[in-house]
């Protein structure tokens, strides 16, 4: 490879990387501008990789023709989206395109990390970037908690007062990006693990030696998840981890003390005893105090409802009833939600805070069928290598990979990650690394 190559190559590199820690600054990429920085960010990076490509002065990478069948479902995706906009299908064509600019990108960026990161050393870095992106949204969101200075980026916070927001302006988004990031530093983790036999010396390394600074950032991370105070949140991703990481132990016999440990400390040491004294308390009295329904005695009410988000789910129903096999049109929800709910919904509610509902709503079966597939699809090749188990480094990523995207599934039933810029590239992201946990390059090409 010669040098103007390799420099083009670690350039492009550098402007994913860039790109995954700029995305959750501005409000997660959730304002138009931003939306546009990201949209012509992506754009620039793959023109350049096109170019490079149709010139074949950039090496194609292990992962891309495996990671094809994955690209084509997002791109079917797109391309309905694309229909419901030139055909009239949509409710607002306005909301339909700029949906379409976003899908495409994000099948983009899918394409790009699956080119650019096909060696062992380019997905630490991945991943290693994810981790650095996600302690400082941590830190960032629990220093202005505890300080009580409660800023967003550049602007002073107007809701969510006392909870950890990062740059993100809902709570709930910066649980979800947390989650993720979490992920990709638990996977780093488990993937450095030592291959030799299991010594109480060896954990007591890891855990206070080099790979300590990793073990920090994902205490800090932890904080700040459970300093969001975020309920979806923190269910999701304790319990994905619990799935995925029960899974990942059970099938590494060899290491299985060793791996349940290590989960442990994140599950016993993290929460019950280092969150204690950050906010697990409120966290928890959040979760009790919920309340779906009116309490009512002798025909009075003496408690109203909290919690709308059922409430919000159960009238868009006949939403998707409308229109299940074509959908509103994607991006539409705000413009044609309006027309359904009932008394109890008093708010106005611009999203279905229900990833699942708000696709299904807006893509209809024809759009709604290939995201899920995709989805599936990348769990599948996430939980290979830890079924297969003939890596540590390989199932250590993959499990880290599998937690993420579990936890994005489940916090999806109550919230709406995926319609944050930012956490929607964050995953595909993840999505990618899934493919790459199968699909890399365990040693370093020579350079010329």
């Amino acid at each position: 490879m010669s040098s103007t190559v390799f420099s083009l190559d670690r350039i492009l590199m550098a402007g994913v990387l860039l790109l995954l820690i700029w995305l959750p600054l501005p409000l997660a990429s959730n304002r138009e501008w931003a939306l546009g920085v990201m949209l012509l960010w992506i754009g620039g990076l793959g023109l350049i990789w096109a170019v490079a490509q149709w010139r074949a002065v950039l090496p194609p990478g292990k992962a891309l023709k495996p990671g094809l069948p994955l690209l084509g479902l997002l791109l079917l995706a797109q391309l309905w989206v694309a229909l419901q906009w030139a055909t009239g299908l949509s409710m607002d064509t306005g909301a339909t395109l700029q949906a379409l600019l976003l899908g495409c990108a994000l099948s983009l960026l899918f394409l790009l990390t699956l080119s650019l990161f096909r060696s062992r050393k380019r997905l630490n870095w991945l991943l290693g970037t994810l981790v650095v992106s996600g302690t400082l949204q941590g830190f960032y969101g629990a220093f202005m908690t505890l300080t009580g200075i409660e800023w967003l980026l550049l602007v002073p916070k107007e809701t969510y007062i006392g909870n950890a927001t990062g740059t993100f302006v809902n709570r709930n988004s910066m649980a979800g990006y947390l989650a993720m990031c979490l992920a990709a530093g638990i996977g780093l983790l488990m993937a450095w693990r030592d291959s030799r036999d299991f010594r109480w010396t060896n954990l007591i390394e890891m855990l206070l030696g080099p790979k300590a600074r990793l073990r920090l950032a994902l205490v800090i991370m932890v904080i700040a998840l459970v300093m969001t105070h975020s309920r979806g949140g923190n269910a999701a991703f304790f319990a994905a981890l619990l799935c995925v990481g029960g899974l990942f132990v059970l099938r590494d016999k060899r290491n299985r003390l060793r791996n349940g440990l290590i989960l442990a400390s994140i599950l016993i040491i993290d929460v019950l005893v280092i969150s204690q004294y950050f906010g697990l308390e409120r966290l928890k009295d959040r979760v009790l105090s919920t309340q779906f329904t009116d309490v009512v005695v002798d025909g009075a009410v003496v408690q109203k409802a909290n919690e709308l988000r059922d409430d919000v789910f159960f009238a868009a129903i006949p939403l998707a009833q409308e229109r299940p096999w074509t959908g509103q049109g994607a991006g539409s929800f705000e413009a044609v939600f309006p027309r359904f709910p009932g008394p109890d919904i008093r708010l106005h509610f611009d999203l279905a805070h229900n990833d699942y509902m708000q696709f299904f709503v807006e893509f209809g079966v024809l759009g709604f069928a290939p995201l899920l597939l995709f989805v599936l699809l990348v769990l599948r090749l996430a939980l290979q290598p830890v079924w297969l188990n003939e890596s540590l480094y390989r199932s250590g990523v993959g499990m880290g990979v599998g937690v993420g995207v579990l936890a994005i599934g489940f916090h999806g039933l109550t919230d709406f990650d995926l319609q944050m810029p930012a956490n929607a590239a964050t995953f595909v992201v993840l999505c990618a690394v899934a493919v790459l946990a199968n699909h890399h390059s365990s040693v370093r090409r020579k350079t010329g």
